[in-house]
């Protein structure tokens, strides 16, 4: 999904140097140029629009975490 959001803010930066409505690159370099704004743009783009998977996938973590610990005590009281 971070992918996507990317791939999004590269198009929409490409259309407005393309444009002229941002500056292009200085010589051969505004792929790199377009490349960097998009970059710049998707990542905090990317930390508000994913928040609620980024949760999801958290408490999904926390939870098989949780079950490991609770298999690993079980585990240990077994052996004593």
């Amino acid at each position: 999904m971070r992918f996507a959001v990317f791939i999004g803010c590269f198009v929409l930066v490409a259309g407005l140097v393309q444009f002229g409505i941002l500056p292009k690159g200085l010589g051969d370099s505004n792929f790199v140029w377009v490349v960097l704004l998009a970059l710049l743009i998707s990542a905090p783009l990317s930390f508000v629009l994913l928040r609620s998977q980024r949760d999801a996938m958290s408490e999904q973590i926390v939870n098989k975490v949780d079950r490991a610990k609770v298999r690993l005590e079980a585990n240990r009281t077994q052996e004593d």
